[in-house]
């Protein structure tokens, strides 16, 4: 098949991606820095799975370091890269938004130049369903502005989608940007609500909640998120043909540049998703009302069209059904609690 490079292997979603890949017969590259973000054993024992598989190989390098990130790129000669790799989270970056600088600019720099200057056919890379920001437009589409975040993150992924469009207008590397929206599942993040909430559940201790409840999320199972970046990955980004300069197109170019959104088309209420976490674990969360974060946003919802029409594939697993995974797991990997 082919030779991938995922960057961010030993993350909730490059850990699942590079399963998938390798499982269908990929060759895949794995690159990860293990930072202590959060939990580093959660990490080494996804990747510890990964090592594994035969056709799986990995590096740890920090994105930031372009000497070593210029030598892997040599070295490998991938012909496609999926980066997943960055510094996560939006309240995490009211607090350190250096991390966020180093790891999402000057480290996406450094895997446009390795795709650049050593072949690489298409780059999909991770966005993020934070860059629409102040849009209150729902259902979010790619075809909107998104010229208004509301936390550093949010910036560096726009920066992100504005820097990928740079590099295929200049040096036509087809680029193709992966908003996605809220995350779940099995191996999933713990600084995510699903997880601190049911960590906080089965450990009796309150939850907080934030708005005072009244906020709405397109939760999306890792499933249908990495069924919709292998069905991208695999559709080399191509220029629009209809694309015009007078009236300019945010989710399409005339360059070999395209967005997508990667969403469940159904956001949930955070009280229905707390109700549902509550009687899957058999447990009541004890809930902690607070106003809005800064940074937040109170509801987000995928317009998805637009990776059904050129995929095929529209996200759909219901929120109670991937939330029973979830909890499965959950006890399952922290020793069959509750």
């Amino acid at each position: 098949m082919a030779r991938i490079l995922v960057t961010g292997t030993a993350g909730f979603i490059g850990f699942h991606l590079a399963g998938r890949l390798c499982a269908r017969g990929d060759e895949v590259i794995g690159l990860d820095n293990l930072n202590d973000y959060y939990d580093v054993k959660l990490k080494q024992d996804r990747l510890a799975l990964l090592q594994k598989n035969k056709n799986f190989s990995f590096t740890k390098l920090d994105l930031a370091d372009r000497a070593g990130m210029e030598a892997l790129f040599r070295k490998e000669r991938p012909q496609r890269v999926v980066h997943l790799a960055a510094q996560a989270g939006v309240r995490y970056s009211l607090k350190n938004p250096h991390a966020y600088t180093d790891s999402n600019i000057t480290g996406f720099m450094n895997i446009l130049e390795g795709c650049r200057h050593n072949g690489v056919e298409h780059l999909a890379y991770a966005s993020s369903s934070s860059v629409y920001g102040a849009n209150e437009t729902l259902p979010f589409s790619v075809h909107d502005n998104v010229d208004h975040p509301v936390s550093l993150y949010a910036a560096t992924k726009k920066a992100n989608e504005l820097m990928a469009h740079t590099y295929a207008h200049l040096y036509r590397l087809p680029c193709t940007g992966l908003r996605f929206f809220t995350v779940y599942g099995p191996w999933g993040r713990p600084d995510m609500a699903m997880y601190i909430f049911t960590k906080a559940i089965f450990e009796k201790k309150p939850i907080d909640v934030f708005n005072n409840g009244q906020m709405k999320r397109d939760f999306t199972y890792i499933d249908d998120i990495i069924e919709g970046v292998i069905r991208v990955t695999d559709k080399v980004a191509s220029p629009n043909p209809e694309w015009s300069g007078r009236a300019p197109d945010p989710g399409t170019s005339n360059a070999p540049y395209r967005l997508y959104n990667i969403g469940n088309n159904s956001p949930v209420p955070l009280m229905e998703m707390i109700t549902t976490l509550e009687e899957e674990i058999g447990m009541k969360a004890e809930k902690n009302f607070l106003p809005l974060q800064p940074g937040d946003v109170p509801a987000t919802y995928a317009d998805v069209a637009d990776l059904a029409a050129d995929t095929g594939f529209h996200p759909g697993t219901p929120i109670r059904e991937g939330i029973q995974r979830f909890v499965r797991w959950y006890r399952d990997y922290h020793g069959n609690i509750g």
